[in-house]
């Protein structure tokens, strides 16, 4: 049977595995947020930076120490030589030994090798390390083998005094009173070094996290909220006015929030006036039926003039009726897929001019149309491309002073026809000319609602046409049309 757990240790247990479980969310916490992300590569590039440092720092000290000792060793050599006529006593060597920390002082002079002091004979591995010759390289090197060197061993220091050139001092010491030395100078360096780090890192954290870091979250936090009410003005990022590309960051994502909320508000502004239309649209078709049975009357009009007029009224409500059935179809998709015949391309722009004109006023018209041209389009979607090309233009025409004149011209291109429609109107105003095609902001008179153009184009495009701005000045406004042609 398992024993039963005490109170305590129960207790004990819960704590640490809410310990544990704290620890564990802090860790991803540090791995997941930019600031514990920032904040552990700091620790890492001054780890690095100390580990670089290090090296050549405990290298260099291991260098010194070594000349300290050769020039303790010089220094005691020539205390024996002051003594030289009278031989050195045991206990007078061993405390010139004891005072260099040395085993053995030997002097190179003159390409002889002189044993100056000796302790008595050693026994154990002896390695050499030369001053006169060593690089920097294998000083670091010499430096990682004596921290990591096994106990026993012997170490023989070749320099060079100073001030004595030419002339050598050799001096054995025991490795381990280097190893000692070094191993203190570590423990000191690493502690300097935390500090330093510490103190750096702290520096350098800081000062990421006010220049990068919290204006980075401030932008994630203003998108946060910006996306749980776009439509309200105070969510939007207010710029901090700094250079920096954080500060453009900032400046283009309050333009953006600005521009989210005012095509939202156009949106709702766009869903109103569609149920409107929808309540027009309703009461529209009642009108037109009443109209369109006046008209077919005037069509079977024994005079001439009124069943010509009649019949053109006819055509007219025709299209006024088919407009209304399709206009709650294009509010809910898109405009309705047109139904292609070939027609001739003089006629359907002869009676979309005819319309135009006799609704905005005479002007002088010209269509050099070949009557023989023939397109493959959709009537109605064509006669309403050209109805609204020329209303416009005839209505800038309007505010210049002179004859008026529009005209077109046809160019067969491959399988389309790129008809011209030119005018001699003052052109478009060069701010015009961004939105001319967009909905509700193209028009370029007053009360206009810009969406002639755009379902002009639209209706081009959807037979694989298009409608581009030719050119627009002073002395007038060309626009082209692309329309598919009549293959023979």
């Amino acid at each position: 049977m398992t024993p039963k757990q005490s109170p305590s240790q129960s207790s004990s247990s819960s704590v640490l595995t809410r310990l544990m479980k704290a620890f564990q969310v802090f860790c991803r916490g540090m791995l997941e947020s930019l600031p514990g992300q920032l904040f552990m590569l700091t620790i890492v590039l001054v780890a690095v930076s100390v580990v670089l440092v290090y090296f050549p720092a405990v290298s260099n000290f291991r260098v010194q120490w070594m000349k300290d000792r050769a020039e303790s060793a010089y220094l005691a050599a020539l205390a024996a030589d002051v003594a030289e006529d009278e031989a050195l006593a045991e206990e007078q060597v061993r405390r010139l030994l004891e005072g260099v920390d040395a085993i053995a002082v030997s002097r190179v002079r003159e390409g002889r090798n002189e044993l100056v002091l000796s302790s008595g004979p050693q026994y154990g591995p002896m390695i050499v390390s030369d001053l006169t010759e060593t690089s920097w390289l294998m000083h670091i090197r010499d430096t990682t083998e004596a921290l990591f060197a096994p106990a026993g061993r012997l170490l023989r220091i070749r320099a060079e005094p100073e001030g004595r050139a030419g002339e050598l001092i050799d001096v054995t010491v025991r490795e381990v009173q280097l190893k000692a030395a070094l191993n203190a100078f570590s423990r000191r360096i690493m502690l300097y070094s935390f500090l330093v780090a510490m103190i750096a890192g702290g520096i350098i954290y800081l000062a990421l996290f006010f220049l990068f870091v919290r204006p980075m979250h401030r932008l994630a936090e203003s998108m946060i909220r910006f996306r749980d009410d776009p439509e309200d003005p105070s969510r939007t990022v207010v710029p901090s006015g700094d250079k920096n590309e954080i500060g453009r960051a900032e400046i283009e994502l309050a333009q953006m929030q600005d521009d989210v909320r005012q095509a939202l508000r156009q949106r709702e502004r766009l869903a109103a006036l569609g149920g409107a239309v929808a309540k027009i649209n309703h009461d529209l078709r009642n009108v037109l039926t009443t109209a369109q049975l006046v008209s077919d009357r005037l069509a079977t009009d024994k005079d001439a003039r009124v069943k010509s007029m009649g019949e053109r009224l006819v055509r007219a409500v025709d299209r006024g009726v088919r407009l209304c059935e399709t206009t709650l179809d294009y509010g809910r998709a898109e405009e309705t897929p047109p139904a292609r015949v070939d027609v001739n391309a003089h006629t359907v722009i002869d009676e979309a001019a005819g319309d135009a004109m006799q609704s905005e006023g005479a002007v002088k018209w010209t269509n050099s149309v070949d009557s023989i041209l023939m397109i493959n389009v959709d009537p109605d979607h064509t006669h309403r491309i050209f109805l609204n090309l020329f209303r416009n233009a005839i209505q800038a025409m309007k505010t210049r002073d002179g004859d008026s004149y529009l005209g077109v011209t046809a160019i067969s291109d491959g399988q389309s026809l790129v008809v011209e429609v030119t005018d001699n109107g003052p052109g478009l105003p060069e701010k015009a000319r961004e939105h001319l095609f967009d909905a509700f902001t193209g028009s370029t008179r007053k009360g206009g609602s810009g969406l002639g153009l755009s379902i002009s184009r639209e209706l081009a495009r959807a037979h694989g046409g298009d409608i581009t701005l030719v050119s627009s000045s002073k002395e007038g406004t060309v626009f082209g049309v692309r329309l598919p042609r009549t293959l023979d």
